[in-house]
């Protein structure tokens, strides 16, 4: 099949049979097929083309879920009527020019918080590398609810790719995604069956280390508090019912206390082990925010930290150090996972093979722990 012939089978129009400049619709305008007239808007293109304005959207912006097929037609037309919008050219060096979106998943039931200080120092370890591979991020305020939504912001003019700060619920979302050959990676868990790649820590070690800490203090009622409901702090929830089986000490179910990740629902949750006299002696906090706010409801209750209760957090967010007392925490590499997040991203609009990375954890010890 020649080019002529196969550019008809597709429904381009071949510029020698185009319209006459002059001629117009009736209304005075030109018609989008007029040989030599600017295009200004994806539907002409999408008519000339015969296909979507998401197909023609996805084309100009050198989307992986086009054929290559379709794209080389969708350019052409583009060029042939001097296309006036934005088409994004294939980039000769990895990450020259690239726009990464990124996505926060809401927690289940609540709102995003960007100001959540661990959010922000993964922003950070994100921000810098971007610089050195000169890519612009952008922070998207829609939360996709469905594949239609997410990969509409594929088609956004500006977005090469999409990195999801977290799984919320919406992993067997990802994995549809990650089926149709979306670019994104993920900051998560790693999870049964998963399908797309993902930089996260050990959360089940990282929760295992911090109960385990504990545990060789002396302290054997130690309370989980967290949102298990996340995959992440379900890993970090396993890893503290393991610690206590291996050091022989039965798990209570109303040692696991659930909370929202905010200084509020720590302070709540410690008010309430207080007045229900458990006789906890730790806590071990899905969060540092959490575990900050359980000092704070513990001081105001009349109980010492870490005389009385010992306390744990997960993230080391910078202001762990500075707390008084300062927070006994495990901590997150944001920056290296950062850096590979944005890595694997850039290795994948090159067409490369990138698979998921398991990062390792500290225990980092303060004050707040007794030890």
């Amino acid at each position: 099949m020649t080019d002529r012939e196969e550019w008809r089978e597709n429904g381009g129009v071949l510029p020698e049979e185009g319209r006459n400049p002059s001629s117009d619709d009736g209304n005075g305008r030109s018609s989008p097929t007029t040989t030599g007239r600017r295009l200004y808007r994806l539907e002409d293109l999408a008519k000339l083309a015969g296909v979507s304005i998401s197909t023609v959207s996805r084309a100009l912006n050198d989307s992986p879920l086009v054929s290559e097929r379709t794209r080389r037609r969708i350019l052409q037309l583009a060029k042939i009527h001097r296309y006036e919008g934005r088409v994004r050219p294939r980039h000769a060096s990895e990450g020259e020019g690239r726009t990464i979106s990124i996505v926060i998943p809401p927690p289940q039931g609540r709102d995003v918080r960007v100001s959540d200080p661990f959010l922000l120092d993964l922003l950070g370890g994100l921000a810098d590398p971007a610089i050195e591979h000169d890519c612009d991020l952008l922070i998207s305020h829609i939360m996709p609810s469905d594949l239609a939504g997410t990969l509409s912001l594929l088609d956004n003019r500006r977005t090469d790719g999409l990195i999801f700060l977290g799984q919320s619920t919406i992993h067997e979302h990802l994995n549809v995604l990650a089926e149709r050959g979306a670019p994104f990676v993920v900051w998560g868990a790693q999870l049964p069956n998963q399908k797309y790649v993902s930089v996260g820590t050990d959360n089940l070690k990282g929760g295992e280390r911090a109960t385990a800490h504990l545990l060789r203090l002396g302290r054997r009622r130690i309370a989980f508090v967290g949102d298990t409901e996340a995959p992440e702090v379900a890993l970090r929830f396993q890893g503290y019912r393991q610690a206590l089986e291996d050091a022989g000490v039965p798990f209570e179910p109303e040692m696991l206390r659930p909370a929202h990740f905010d200084l509020e629902s720590g302070m709540e949750v410690a008010e309430t082990l207080v007045e229900g006299g458990h006789g906890v002696d730790a806590v071990f906090a899905a969060c540092d925010l959490i575990a900050l706010g359980v000092i704070r409801g513990l001081v105001r209750r009349g109980v010492r930290v870490p005389e009385d209760v010992s306390v744990v957090g997960y993230d080391d967010i910078r202001m762990a150090g500075y707390a008084s007392p300062a927070l006994t925490t495990i901590r997150q590499d944001v920056r290296r996972a950062g850096r590979l997040l944005l890595r694997k991203l850039l290795r994948l609009l090159a067409g490369e093979q990138v698979g998921s990375e398991l990062l390792s954890t500290e225990l980092i010890v303060r004050e707040s722990c007794g030890a």
